[in-house]
């Protein structure tokens, strides 16, 4: 192990190094940090190249981790994926060769930058500076996610949001904004006024008519460019000119306009949460208004669970209950104008019907009848031929409650390793492999991790694999031995195997018995013999053509990687044969003779119990599959057996589960739409989780759903034998009036700095719905010219797929902060069997004149757990990072048609 410089601080510094205390706020963030931590602290960056001593320190106002190498550097916040410290980064110490004394002052900060992810390591000084940083490090990101979900009133929002664009602005640090200060900001907020408007707010701001702003004033100049017009509008017209809005006009809007579902105790319980008294009192559930309000609240958040904000339910157990809290009576409270604000942007009103992140589906049912978020070659972290092998795969995908991962796994030097076999890649050891997967399998989510495995190794190393299995999974790994296992005549549900870890592997015995030739069930005991052209080795030789395509448009790169590995073992003969002619050329190995088969250990067999891999011989009543059976199918196999007989696959899913995965040629690490395996019931619809495409976004957009457990319960008409659910056939309309964005995010440069110009973004919304292949073309009323809103310029099928149809708004000029579009449009869509929850609808902000770039912003969620009425859509990047601040404002509808 190596060590490190000198420890960035001495021993003397560091007793004096102690958290200081925590100061009265005089904004809700300021409360969280320590001013060592605002000022800065030494800390060694590690990489696995060198280490270097900066000063990292935090800055609460912007949310920023700030150092300064030969840039300016910054990690906002809420960009923050993970933070691992001492045994969670062990991999990362180890692999840069550093010493266990380092490990409990170790912190690892994984972010995402640029689109992609990046990690940043640090080691502190001492103990108690490792524990400020880790500390407020979590606080600040609890503080930001509240924001980010509503779960903070507006005041709360809007003073976060005023301290970090004020010291944006204040670049001086002079606590005053001049007339530039002002202009410059405006123009990182993508407003663009006229310099007479802006001069006649900034005065009105001015009170004391100083020339500058103080943060008083700087409040005031905000709050009217921040004002809601169309929220007062709607607000108006439902008060219809009383004092404020009663509740039997708010239960009406909820009935009516929101499409909710609700009691009236619930609706009360909600509508006292934000309402005030005849008598101008504050309600107990109400959010925090004044200034001692939000502070107090602030600190509540940073204090720990003993000051925690009570959780929502608990909240509204003691709204309904009297006994805990005398509530005035609904009769003489109304809700103002700022509390109908702050409930429109509340969890309360959230788009996202499984918000809360609870558990609502039944998890009682077998395994088949559920869809199971699933990863395709979890290992890479990059392209298919050439990427790099690392735990980082397994880690992210199970922290966004992934349950099936893979592992192909070959012989190594020593024990097995996983990588990608007849390729470039990296490899990674499969003990290291698992142990990410042990660490992090039921962090997400407690139900079980299905291991899908393409083993090509040798007997020795099955045996190996199955110790280390063994060894790290421990209790929660399901075997069984091989003799005397009862017939399984039901698989178990997720809730039968809450906390255990299944391994999917092909069963060669299996094979054997099912009467395929020897060459079929055999393991290579050679990793270069085995065709790996995609997941499962069983594939058809259409997929293999395509492999072999595709490794030939490679042939370039991969001739010159072949001849840098010709070059070192030339030289690595020199060094073993020092006598040796070094100047004569390596004469050719004489012919190879057939490599030896070998069957596969049956220790290993006694891991596949409930996950047996089979090959697929097709769906028809001569064959058979024990419900244990689990075949995989290409994307390309799958779409023929889908044009042949959807129903026969339907059927056959309903008892069994199947595994799809991306063509061997999507060597880039592109995604499928996997709502179209979806519609035919399979259940492990695996995809490259490293690509933020659309097919990544649709999954995402599913397994966000039922608190995120990653088993989705299937629509009834997939799982029930009834044919009359799936012969229904309806016609419906996705009515959309896009109405406004707030504080839309400017495009970042890769250092994530917002690109500052002259120009302002001049956004439009274009949304899409994605349906699954039910017909050969989407459903579209009979008059498109008055029923359907088509794409500017063109018919209503232009810049569409055959299973998509999509429609943008107009565009607002010179407006990103809080463009009003206030624009109807109507998307057409078909269902079968009432399945809404197999389409997806996608929001997308972009630029006009930049239709062809990545989206400002998106949002894409299930039909089926999309809200309706007026809603915030969170906005998120392209990689699904959540922006703090913004926010589509839309009212949905759908109509039979």
């Amino acid at each position: 192990m190596s060590s490190l410089p000198e420890s960035p601080v001495t021993t003397k510094e560091a007793q004096a190094l102690q958290p200081a205390p925590v100061a009265q706020p005089s904004a809700p963030m300021d409360a969280t940090v320590p001013q060592l931590l605002q000022g800065g602290v030494p800390m060694l960056k590690v990489s696995a190249k060198k280490q270097k001593r900066y000063l990292f320190r935090l800055d609460p106002d912007q949310g920023q981790i700030i150092w300064e190498s030969k840039k300016l550097r910054f990690i906002p916040i809420e960009n923050i994926k993970e933070l691992r410290e001492g045994a969670d980064a062990r991999y990362y110490r180890e692999q840069f060769q550093l010493a266990q004394e380092y490990e409990d002052r170790w912190l690892t900060i994984v972010y995402v930058l640029d689109g992609g992810y990046k990690t940043l390591h640090l080691i502190a000084a001492t103990r108690e500076i490792f524990q400020m940083w880790d500390i407020t490090l979590r606080r600040l990101y609890a503080i930001r996610l509240q924001v980010m979900s509503g779960d903070v009133s507006v005041d709360m929002r809007n003073a976060v949001w005023e301290k970090q664009f004020w010291k944006g602005a204040d670049e001086e640090q002079d606590q005053r904004l001049d007339f530039d200060d002002v202009e410059r900001l405006c123009r990182r907020l993508n407003i663009n006024p006229s310099r007479e408007d802006l001069k006649r707010r900034f005065q009105q701001a001015d009170t004391q008519n100083r020339g500058y702003l103080d943060f008083s004033d700087f409040k005031r100049f905000v709050k009217s460019l921040k004002a809601r017009p169309e929220i007062e509008r709607l607000y108006r017209r439902l008060v219809n000119g009383s004092n404020g809005l009663s509740f039997s006009a708010f239960e009406e809007f909820m009935r009516d306009c929101q499409k909710s579902s609700l009691s009236r105790t619930e609706l009360e319980s909600i509508f006292l949460r934000y309402a005030s008294s005849a008598e101008g009192v504050k309600t107990p559930g109400s959010p925090p208004q004044t200034s001692l309000d939000l502070a107090m609240h602030s600190m509540s958040i940073s204090a720990g669970v003993e000051q925690q904000v009570p959780p929502k339910a608990d909240k509204e157990k003691s709204d309904a209950d009297p006994s805990a809290s005398p509530l005035p009576s609904v009769d003489s409270a109304t809700i103002s104008l700022n509390g109908f604000t702050t409930f429109l942007l509340s969890t309360d009103n959230s788009a996202f019907a499984d918000q809360h992140g609870r558990i609502y589906h039944d998890m009682t049912r077998p395994l088949p009848e559920y869809y199971i978020s699933s990863s395709h070659n979890t290992y890479l972290v990059g392209h298919q031929l050439v990427g790099e092998s690392t735990i980082e795969g397994y880690i992210r995908a199970l922290l966004h409650s992934c349950r099936s991962v893979e592992l192909d796994i070959y012989d190594g030097d020593s024990q097995p390793v996983v990588y990608h076999g007849r390729t470039l890649t990296s490899k990674v050891s499969v003990r290291d492999a698992c142990a990410a997967i042990a660490k992090y399998a039921f962090v997400a989510s407690p139900y079980p991790i299905i291991i899908s495995a393409e083993i090509h190794c040798s007997v020795p190393q099955q045996e190996q694999l199955v110790t280390i299995m063994k060894e790290v999974f421990g209790d929660a790994l399901v075997y069984a031995p091989v003799d005397g296992r009862p017939k399984i005549e039901t698989l178990p549900s997720p809730e039968d195997l809450k906390g255990r870890v299944l391994l999917k592997a092909k069963n060669l015995y299996v094979s054997e018995k099912q009467g395929l030739t020897e060459k079929e069930v055999s393991v290579d005991t050679e990793s270069s013999t085995t065709d790996t052209s995609a997941s499962d080795s069983d594939v058809g030789s259409e997929v293999k053509q395509e492999w072999r395509r595709a490794r030939e448009q490679e042939k370039e790169l991969i001739k010159d990687f072949k001849s840098e590995f010709r070059k070192a073992r030339v030289a690595l003969n020199r060094v073993r044969s020092p006598g040796s002619p070094s100047a004569l050329p390596q004469s050719p190995p004489a012919p190879s003779q057939p490599t030896p088969k070998v069957k596969m250990s049956m220790a290993l067999v006694s891991l596949l119990v409930y996950t047996v891999g089979v090959k697929c011989r097709g769906l028809n009543k001569k064959e058979k599959y024990a419900p244990e059976h689990v075949f995989s199918l290409s994307e390309n196999t799958a779409n023929k057996v889908l044009k042949e007989g959807m129903m026969d696959l339907i059927k056959h899913n309903r008892t069994h589960l199947v595994r799809t995965y991306p063509k061997g040629t999507r060597i880039g690490s592109t995604n499928y739409e996997p709502h179209r395996y979806w519609s035919a019931g399979c259940q492990l619809v695996a995809i490259n989780w490293q690509t933020f495409d659309l097919g990544y976004m649709i999954n995402h957009a599913m397994f966000q759903r039922n608190g995120r457990a990653g088993y989705v319960l299937k629509p009834l008409a997939l799982r029930t034998a009834d044919k009359r659910l799936l012969a229904q056939r309806t016609k419906h309309l996705l009515n959309i009036t896009v109405i406004s964005a707030q504080q839309l995010p400017r495009p970042k440069d890769s250092q994530g700095r917002e690109i500052i110009d002259k120009s302002v973004i001049d956004p439009f919304v274009e949304v899409s719905i994605h349906i699954p292949d039910w017909t050969h073309s989407p459903f579209l009323p009979d008059n498109t010219s008055e029923a359907y809103s088509p794409p500017n310029g063109g018919t209503s099928l232009t810049a569409t797929s055959a299973r998509t149809v999509t429609c943008h708004t107009g565009v607002v000029k010179n407006n990103g902060f809080n463009p009003v579009w206030e624009q109807q449009i109507c998307l057409p869509f078909d269902l079968v069997g009432d399945m809404k929850d197999l389409v997806f609808v996608r929001f997308s902000v972009k630029q006009e004149n930049k239709e062809d770039d990545e989206p400002l912003a998106v949002y894409c969620a299930s039909l089926g757990s999309l809200n309706l009425g007026y809603r915030h859509l969170p906005l998120h990047d392209g990689q699904l990072s959540q922006y703090l601040f913004s926010t589509l404002f839309v009212r949905i509808d759908i109509q039979d048609a």
